[in-house]
């Protein structure tokens, strides 16, 4: 247990952890297991089967305690630096499998022998029957999966780092093995046992430190941290920090400049300071929620893009308070006296903590820079967010697509669509893969063929640059009297699914 539920975070670096990574990973275990399950029954039939199981501890031992040192080698082969995102999709179906099958496939073998060898050790060397050894052995087995469940995420990744914990499994090995010498009783045999267990115990600071996936070249990281969610780490270059996690083809979740305002060149988060201008009045406080929020990039762009005459009210969601830490260290996030900073909390579960009411709503909530979360694109989401939406308000989300049409924009912007019951605009981000979903509730949008598209008032910098934006091909409409083939829901939501549609 302390491997599988390792595994996806330490390939999350170069394929995310997806519901598909999910699936690979856990196949090739139970494939593993079910292989060794067969291959320990006909070694069980040995003169001694407790020689086998020794084999098998020692093999064992070798194989789990490489797999954070291969991890690097195996996922950077199978998706080179200069893979981009376009492509980098492509590989996360079976390049996922193929990593987990080279890493992880060969462990489970091993560890799946274990069980028929102690069971014909325990029914020979106790004269118990079959039946009698076999539960003793699953009533073992079990509660040490209950400790290694619990044990892993509560524990060893956040204290010890996903090397550190790889290092304890292959000790538990080692205790294993010494065990099946009678070590417990033999102090000769501990002494035997011994040099191994040192060993890896003098590589667990090394291993259980650092980054799995290096820097890019020209980009200098700055900080790293395992968090009970991922790997977050900070890094900076072209005169900005961006926020990673668990992030491949040197992809970030957030940006950060020494200004706050428009970020220089095609970033999607620049889209959301086009609400506040596109509307005629001109409120005095403007009040946004963000789901999402990362490093609070959305925070710092509506800083430096609203006018000084009004005063930003900001509430900011963040599920991981490793994020919000690393933040407050290098992105200067911070809470003014109208601001609401929520970390720790999943943002749908936090709406229900919250009044409103907001003139913008943003949903940014991503891992890996394409994982959107299902429950947070569905129409009972949308349901609980118009209860937090002025009369007047905005609702955009970021998600990710080939184009406006691309499957899953179409899908969640119809849903959102037919949850709020108004017009819903999605436009390109030049350059990008980010698709913005604007919605303004009771109408209102602007439309991109018309003179609203670029209103005079805007300032010069967000007039540059919604111009082209206006090309056909760069947004689409779903209006109420038009067409939506899928609506989500929290029961069937198959964002991933629409996601792969895509490519």
């Amino acid at each position: 247990m302390i491997m599988e539920l390792s595994a996806v975070r330490l390939i999350a670096p170069w394929f995310g952890t997806s519901l598909v990574v999910w699936s690979n990973v856990i196949a090739v275990v139970l494939l593993g297991l079910s292989l060794g399950y067969l291959t320990g029954a006909r070694l069980s039939l040995r003169a001694d089967p407790v020689a086998a199981l020794r084999w098998v501890f020692a093999i064992g031992i070798v194989l789990v305690g490489v797999i954070p040192l291969l991890t690097p080698v195996v996922a950077n082969f199978l998706t080179p630096e200069q893979v981009n995102l376009d492509q980098a999709l492509e590989l996360f179906q079976w390049g996922s499998l193929a990593a987990s099958a080279l890493l992880f496939l060969g462990p489970s073998i091993v560890l799946g022998c274990v069980g028929p060898l102690v069971t014909e050790a325990l029914s020979r060397g106790a004269d118990l029957h079959a039946g009698d050894a076999g539960g003793r052995v699953l009533f073992g087995s079990t509660l040490g999966s209950l400790v290694g469940v619990f044990g892993t995420s509560a524990y060893l990744i956040p204290v010890w780092g996903l090397r550190g914990t790889y290092v304890i499994a292959a000790l538990a090995l080692v205790c294993a093995l010494a065990a099946s010498f009678g070590a417990w009783r033999n102090a000769k045999s501990i002494v035997s046992a011994g040099p191994l267990g040192l060993a890896l115990v003098g590589l667990l600071p090394l291993l259980g430190t650092g980054s799995a996936h290096a820097s890019a070249a020209g980009f200098e990281l700055l900080a790293v941290k395992e968090s009970p969610y991922q790997r977050v780490r900070v890094v900076a270059g072209e005169g900005l920090r961006f926020l990673q996690v668990n992030e491949a083809s040197n992809s970030f979740q957030s940006a950060w400049q020494p200004e706050p305002g428009l970020l220089a060149g095609n970033f999607y988060f620049n889209d959301f300071a086009l609400p506040y201008w596109w509307q005629a009045e001109s409120p005095k406080i403007w009040r946004v929620l963000c789901i999402g929020m990362g490093a609070g990039t959305a925070k710092r762009v509506l800083e430096g893009t609203l006018p000084t005459s009004v005063d930003l009210a900001f509430t900011g969601i963040e599920l991981d308070p490793v994020v919000t830490e690393l933040a407050k260290q290098w992105c200067e996030l911070q809470a003014d006296e109208n601001d609401l900073l929520l970390s720790g909390l999943d943002g749908r579960a936090a709406l229900r903590a919250l009044e409103g009411p907001y003139d913008q709503i943003i949903v940014d909530a991503y891992a890996n820079q394409f994982e959107i979360p299902a429950h947070l694109v569905t129409r009972e989401f949308f349901a609980e967010l118009e209860r937090l939406l002025a009369p007047q308000g905005w609702v955009q989300l970021n998600v990710g697509g080939s184009e406006p049409t691309a499957p899953l924009p179409v899908a969640v912007a119809g849903t959102l669509n037919r949850a709020l019951q108004s017009s819903v605009l999605t436009m390109q981000v030049p350059g990008t893969q980010n698709q913005i979903i604007n919605l303004r509730r009771g109408g209102g949008l602007p439309d991109p063929t018309g003179p609203d598209f670029v209103p005079a008032r805007m300032p010069e910098a967000l007039q540059t640059l919604l111009r082209g934006r206006n090309v056909r091909g760069q947004w689409a409409w779903i209006t109420l009297q038009g067409p939506v083939d899928v609506v989500l829901t929290d029961d069937r939501a198959p964002v991933e699914h629409l996601l792969f549609e895509d490519l």
